[in-house]
């Protein structure tokens, strides 16, 4: 049984997908497809641990909306930490740095 704080990340995680189709006219249908199937911290956990960024964090690097990817989600919001490991956040954090992301928080 997934605890509130999944259950609000997972939230988190579907209103990104809202926002990236509503603001930057990005689908992400790939991702909202992992949300579902794995639920919103395991996917999160999935593409955070890629070894590269995601064909959708690309299209959103590429309108200026690095702000709707996970990897800000869970940066820029640190109720969300106890969720992911130390290791995760830093990768997390990095892969922004990469991109020259200027992280809120």
């Amino acid at each position: 049984m997934p605890t509130q704080l999944e259950l609000d990340f997972h939230a988190a995680m579907v209103n990104i997908y809202r926002r990236a189709k509503k603001e930057a006219d990005y689908n992400a249908t790939r991702f909202i497809q992992m949300v579902t199937d794995q639920g919103g911290r395991e996917a999160a956990k999935t593409l955070i641990n890629a070894d590269t960024p995601s064909d959708g964090y690309a299209a959103l690097w590429t309108r200026g909306r690095l702000d709707l990817t996970v990897e800000a989600l869970v940066i820029e919001n640190p109720q969300w930490y106890s969720l992911f490991t130390p290791e995760e956040i830093e990768r997390a954090r990095k892969r922004l740095a990469q991109y020259e992301y200027r992280v809120n928080g």
